[in-house]
Parts: C-alpha cells; structure tokens; sequence
C-alpha cells in the first residue's frame, strides 16, 4: 500500500484509540467514532449497527443519517445491503446503492439522497458482531486501499465491541462475556452438571488492537512466528517416527503454512495499517475463518483449519495467553471445546463434570469417553467459544442438550430442583439394586452395562448389572499413539476378566473406521465413511492386527470362560471368515503351550439390515447375537446417526422398525441362538419395556441406565405391553410410542 494511505490509516486508528481511552459512555464513544472516520474518509455518512440479538442489527450511531433513526432503526440479518454484508461476512462496494438487488430503503434515516454505499463487516473469528457503513451523496466506488483501510478499522470496533467498549449503564446492548446466553445443542450423554468453564484452548482476549509504535509491532510478530516455526518443526520431528508418509504430507503442509511468506506479509501489511500484531493475526483469522464456511471441499477445509490452528499458536505466543500459560482448573470443570480426541480428553481425567464441544458426533471419542465416565455431553453448542472465558458459571443439562452460560437466578433455581430430584431417583433404584429386573408377569430381563475402560468396571456392582454385553476394546488403540503390544493387551484384558468376578463379559473385537480412527494408521479418503471401510472390514483386510488381537484375548482369559464378538457383519462369509480366525488362533496358542480359554462363544453384532435375511447356516453356527441398535436404525432408516438435520427424524417404536426387530427375534427363536439388544435405546425406559415386550431378553446399556429401567420393568406386565404394540401395528400406527405411553399412564 502506499505510504499515503498508511499514513492517513494510522493517523485515523490514533484517533479511534484517543476516544476509546477517553471516559465516556458507550454511546458517546460510537458517535464520536462516527465523527472521526466520516471526517478521516471524506464521506457524508458514518453508521454503526451492532447485533442486538443473534438475528437482529441495530443502528447503533451515526454521522450524517436522522438522529432519531439511532436505536429505532433495526434490520434482520440478510435485509437490504446492511443485513446482506452481516450475513456474508463479507464488503459490499456499490456507487449506486438503490440499484443493487436486495437494497431495502428505509426513510426514518433519511438516507435517500445518498448514492454510494460501503459496508464492512464488524467481525471476529468469522462471528458477526454489526456493520460499518460509510456513503456519499455523489456516485463513486471505493478504493480498494479505502476498502481495506476500513476493514481494518471495522477490525478494531470487533475487538472493543467484544470488550464493551460501547456499553454504558442502563444502554440497550450488553457487551459480550457479561451476558447470560443459552446454547441449544445436541444430546449426546444425558445427565445435569453445575459447574465452570474450563476451556481447552481459551480464546485470546486482545486488548491492544491499535498499534503505538509499528516497528516494535513488526518486530514482535517476527520473533513469535519464529518461535512458532520452532514449536513447529519439533511437533513435526516428534511425531515423524509414529506416522505414515500420506500423513507426513499432511503435516508438511502445515509447516508450509508456518512458513509461509504471504500469510507473514498480510499480516505485516495490517500492522503499516495501524493495528497491534495480535489484530493483525486476528485479522487474518477471521478471513480464514469467513472462507472455511464457504469451502464445501473437506480437504480444502482441513488445510484452512491448520492455518487457524497456527494462528491461534501464534496468538497465545504473543500475548502469553492460554493453557501453555498455566490456566487454574476452576472447581468442578466443565470442559468446553470445538472438538478434542481421545488422548487429550483422558489427559482430564475424571475431574469433568461435563463436556460441551462446538462440534463432536454421536458416536466420536468423546462421546464414548464421556459415557464411560457418566458424564453429561453436549454437541453442537454453536458459537459457545466466542462467548465463554475460563471460569465462567456454566449449567449443563445433557438431557434436553442445552448449556446455559452465566445462567440468571431464575434458570439456577430451577436447575438446582432438577439435580435434586434426580439424586431422590437415584436413592429409589439404589434401594432396587440387588433385585432382578422381573416384570409383573414373571419374565426375568438380563440388564448388561456397556464398557470400554477398566476404570467402568466397579459400576458392575454399583449399577446391579449382571454382567457387560459390550466392552468396546477400540479405545486402548484410540489414546496411544502407537500400536499397543500384544502383552499390553492380554494383561489389561486379564485385568477386565479379573474385576468382573466372574459376571459375563462380551469382548467387541477392533470396531475403528468412521469416526473412529487410530492415529498410527493411515488415513483413508472416504466419501460416505459409514458405509464405508470400517468395523470388519479393516479387522479382515488387516488380519495381523486381529490376530494380534485374538491371541492377547485368548492368554488374557487364562482359562476362564471368553466370549468374543465381531463388529458390522453384513453376511454369513464375514462371520465365518471371522470364526475361522479365532479358531485359528486358538489352535496356534494350544500348540503354542498356552492355556486356553474354559469355554469359548463368538458372536456377532446385528447392526446391518442385511444381516437378518442371510442363510440359516449363521444363525446355526453364530453362538450369540447382539442387535447394535445405534447403527442399525440408522441403516434401516438411511438418516444419518451424525447428521442433527435427521438423526431424530425417525423413532426406534417406529412400526416398521419394531416389525423388522420381530423378524430378527423369530429367526433367533427358531435357531435358538441367545439375542440381546445394545445401544442407546436399550437405556431409555419406554424403549426398553417395548423392546423386552417383543421377545428380547437381554439389554445392554450405560451403567447409569440401570436403575431406571428396572424400576419401571418390575412394575409393568409386558404381555400387556405386547398386546398394546401389536394393536398398534394391526391399526397402521406410524409408531407404537404413544399408545404404551398411554397405557403406562394409566397404570
């Protein structure tokens, strides 16, 4: 840029910084700031809108429109050229503002005799926080140095807006990081959690965005990018002899990025401009953040990610903040994030009270981590990163999926009843504990937990379970960085055996793929994932890792009774192939001297529609069948478990799908093979009864889900339950959910 423009740019940020620093109310300050840059740009007009609320922009203050529009004038995100920049995060550059398509007039502010328009989003990390305007009577388009020169100036009323620069006592808007806001989420793990925020990578508070001395800028963001490319290159090398070469690609890439020449130069560029080399950083940031929304390519995606992750590294070296610094674990932490793999999560331990990620999925690490610690865990709290600051109150109802921030009294009141009551419930299924789950009619329910650590595995005899009809084995490879010894494994499945005293347990064998990927394993590029590579298609692609696997089973039982269960089977040819592996295995361990397993049963999960009309000769040779009811509905119904547009489209006591289980039940009975049902719906009260009604008389589930289930199986009658569902069917109902609803009501 010329030095002119550098020049005029700085003098107008010196400016800004002048009113910012000066005592006065928030709106005093906005109007003055008007002043400036309408005087500093030679425009007729300078206007502020500001978000009111998440849809809504406010105009704020103004140079040059009708007072008396201030406060009154108000837009919805996307309305007219204003809402249109708010929506898209991006300049609208126009010498004839009424021609453009979406102009919306509004004569309140006086604003027809002005022709050209220039808006700039006021925005942080791709969060919008208003609009800058500036007009002129006369046609004319702006310059591309004038239109940077704002949105460097847009940049700076982002960051002081987000510190309440422009909030006075008793004004209508409320600063940032002040306010209580509630984040409606997804459910993941149900439960309730009062606790703090403690976030895993806290945002960076600039309080500096106008830079006092542009050489001391510059030379501070050349010595923290060296720090960075320092940090990064031994990241790299520690990572290098644990990796793949598809993987070092990757990796190489986001040290090209670290030293990157034009991502330096940009930022440098807005330091001439006047700004701090933190809101240089930040400026450029939020640009990469804008593009990410649009970039539909998930590789493109992923690069724009590690350009974002590199500059939060560079911000936290800048300004000292963040975790490398130290930040107090508050009491009772709940952890909030955009995502986080398993290893880290561990890391916590069991501290957590509970979990809120921006994104996750139904089925990621953090979801099986959070179900093994019986901790609450919201996904998708959009925008819960902007908003939240290490220590701030937080409430968590996983139940209803929402995460209420600096909660009002009333909201605290009303969740200190709902903690009350459910520690009241928790008494009554204690108290229940050592009874069998035996309904009204006499039909015994075996109630198995699900596992996937041995810290689980005292819920045993806390929860009543009779035994674990799933231990999920994936997460001892999840949380290493390479792939664990076969004595490692038989020793820690030894210890599993050894705390189960004796109660059944169903090993799950390597169920990765997906969602689920080990990090010392390549990557493969998948365009629908879960119905891709995954489950027993990589254990009988990559037969040395199960037969790794099998051997550390077999020697961890050490004689005691082993049951071994196979993931996404499709066919009878997968199963038997299977089999054959672990018959295999069983034989090289006898010839071997081991000790083998008292009794052996290897059976398969039903999680695959197809899977119920294969030959009879499965049915015969499969010693057990667990129906996995998470991935099952959601082939049987083609909705995606991950998807939140149509995850809870369809209801487990959809008539189709009970119909289908119906099915599933009779060719069991027929081949007298032992079935049980897995899953998040073996957990949930009315399912289960419906579930235990049809003929399935084994369920497996959370440990926390126990008691309830329980409680209301001894108190029903499910021939009763039966006849309802039936009926149901017999009269077209679309679901059986409402009528046994109504039936337990009357009881």
């Amino acid at each position: 840029m010329p030095e002119k423009s550098e020049s005029e740019s700085r003098k107008l940020l010196k400016k800004l910084k002048e009113t910012l620093s000066e005592e006065s109310a928030g709106q005093e300050r906005l109007d003055k700031i008007t002043n400036i840059i309408a005087a500093a740009m030679k425009t007729h007009v300078c206007s502020v809108y500001l978000l009111r609320d998440e849809k809504t922009l406010e105009l704020c203050a103004t140079q040059g429109l009708k007072k008396s529009a201030i406060h009154q004038t108000r837009l919805k995100i996307g309305e007219g050229l204003v809402g249109k920049v708010a929506k898209s995060i991006e300049s609208i550059n126009t010498e004839n503002a009424p021609s453009e398509k979406g102009f919306r007039f509004m004569p309140e502010t006086g604003e027809g005799i002005y022709s050209s328009f220039l808006g700039v989003p006021i925005q942080r990390l791709g969060k919008t926080l208003g609009v800058l305007v500036v007009q002129t009577k006369h046609s004319r388009s702006y310059t591309e140095d004038e239109v940077y020169g704002l949105e460097v100036v847009a940049m700076v009323l982002a960051e002081m807006t987000e510190l309440g620069a422009f909030i006075g006592d008793g004004e209508a808007l409320s600063p940032l990081h002040t306010k209580p806001v509630t984040f409606n989420g997804e459910i993941n793990h149900e439960g309730v959690a009062d606790g703090a925020v403690y976030l895993h990578e806290p945002r960076v508070v600039i309080t500096n965005p106008i830079a006092e001395d542009p050489h001391e800028e510059v030379r501070r963001l050349d010595e923290s990018i060296n720090v960075l490319r320092t940090s990064v290159d031994r990241l790299l090398e520690s990572a290098d002899s644990i990796i793949e070469s598809d993987q070092k690609k990757i990796l190489d890439t986001y040290r090209m990025f670290a030293n990157s020449r034009g991502w330096v130069r940009k930022m440098k560029e807005n330091i001439a401009l006047g700004l701090s080399a933190e809101a240089a950083v930040e400026k450029e940031q939020s640009l990469t953040r804008a593009r990410m929304e649009k970039v539909p390519d998930a590789y493109l995606k992923d690069r724009l990610h590690d350009l974002d992750d590199l500059s939060n590294r560079l911000l936290r070296i800048l300004t000292g903040q963040g975790k490398e610094t130290g930040a107090i674990v508050p009491k009772n932490p709940i952890l909030v994030a955009r995502n986080i793999g398993p290893g880290e999560l561990l890391d916590y331990g069991k501290s957590l009270k509970a979990i809120v990620l921006e994104e996750g999925s139904i089925g990621s690490h953090a979801s099986i981590i959070a179900r093994a610690w019986n901790i609450p865990l919201v996904i998708f709290a959009k925008n819960i990163l902007i908003e939240a600051l290490n220590g701030d109150p937080i409430l968590v109802d996983g139940d209803l999926g929402i995460a209420h921030l600096r909660p009002d009294e009333t909201i605290v009141k009303a969740f200190k009843d709902k903690i009350l009551m459910q520690k009241e419930a928790q008494k009554k299924y204690a108290s229940i504990r050592t009874l069998k789950a035996r309904s009204l009619c006499k039909t015994v329910i075996q109630m198995n937990m699900n596992a996937g650590l041995l810290g689980e595995l005292p819920s045993l005899e806390k929860s009543g379970a009779d035994g674990i009809g799933l231990f999920r084995t994936e997460l001892q490879f999840l949380t290493r960085s390479k792939f664990p010894k076969r004595a490692e494994l038989a020793t820690m499945y030894s210890s599993v055996l050894d705390a189960a005293k004796g109660k059944n347990i169903i090993f799950r064998t390597l169920d990765i793929g997906a969602d689920k990927i080990l990090p010392f394993m390549k990557v493969q590029a998948e365009l629908n994932p879960s119905l891709g590579w995954r489950g027993i298609r990589q254990s009988l692609d990559k037969k040395i890792v199960t037969k790794i696997q099998l051997q550390a089973l077999i020697r961890g039982s050490n004689g005691r009774d082993l049951s071994i269960m196979f993931p996404m089977i499709s066919e009878f040819s997968e199963f038997s192939e299977a089999r054959e592996l672990v018959l295999a295995q069983l034989s090289k361990e006898k010839k071997s001297g081991k000790i083998l397993p008292k009794h052996i049963k290897i059976g398969a999960m039903l999680e695959i529609p197809s899977l119920a009309y294969t030959s009879e000769k499965f049915f015969d040779q499969v010693d057990f069948i667990s129906i996995g009811g998470n991935d099952l509905k959601q082939f049987f119904f083609a909705a995606d478990r991950d998807n939140e547009l149509v995850r809870n489209r369809y209801d487990t006591l959809n008539t189709s799908f009970i119909t289908f289980l119906k099915k599933i039940i009779r060719r069991c009975e027929n081949s007298k093979t032992p079935l049980s049902f897995c899953g998040e719906d073996a957990g949930r009260p009315i399912e289960a009864i419906c579930l235990a009604a049809i003929g399935i008389r084994s369920l497996s589930m959370r440990a926390p889900s126990i008691g309830p289930v329980k409680s209301l199986l001894r108190k029903v009658n499910l021939n009763d339950i039966k006849t309802v569902i039936n009926t149901s069917i017999k009269d077209g109902e679309s679901s059986v959910r409402q009528a046994v609803t109504d039936h337990l009501n009357g009881i």
